[in-house]
């Protein structure tokens, strides 16, 4: 039997954002199990206008290989609306990104591991450096706490409260 892999999963909307984070919460606990859930953040649009977004960063365990987990997501990316192809820089009902998988380096499956966002995007770094500070980044290998306090960028983002049953 494979062994379980630690998995951290971007988790995004700028459409009635609340709702759509939620029901994508609630269903990655249904089929993973209890998440690790980092404080949420709200960010201007990146690569668009557009209404702010909500993000925040999900800690997981899963046995499913790669492809199965991508095709997992976009499942669940397809139930609260999103259409398959949007445009990359869009607003977004639900946006769900594989940024980790245990400490794979390669793009297997149309799925590049480590997602390069984590070093340029505040609104993925900061929510996985709160997440999981200690832990390295797969190729650049500082934590995600060092890779944080050396980030250097004008994309702002501040917390917002957020509540979640989970």
């Amino acid at each position: 039997m494979t062994p379980p892999v630690r998995v951290y999963v971007g988790v995004g909307s700028n459409l009635d954002r609340e709702r759509h984070i939620r029901a994508g919460l609630d269903a990655l606990e249904g089929m993973f199990g209890e998440l690790a859930v980092s404080p949420v953040y709200e960010n201007e649009a990146v690569g668009f206008n557009g209404s702010p977004f909500l993000n925040l960063v999900v800690g997981l365990q899963t046995t499913l290989p790669l492809a199965a987990l991508s095709r997992t997501l976009k499942g669940i990316e397809a139930d609260n609306g999103r259409c398959a192809g949007s445009k990359r820089f869009s607003p977004c009902t639900l946006d769900l990104d594989i940024l980790t998988y245990g400490d794979l380096d390669r793009s297997q499956d149309g799925v590049d591991i480590p997602r390069s966002e984590i070093l340029v995007n505040a609104f993925v770094l900061r929510p996985l450096a709160d997440l999981a500070g200690d832990e390295r980044h797969p190729v650049d290998g500082r934590t995600y706490r060092e890779l944080w306090r050396a980030y250097r960028s004008d994309q702002k983002l501040w917390p917002v409260a957020f509540r979640w049953r989970g």
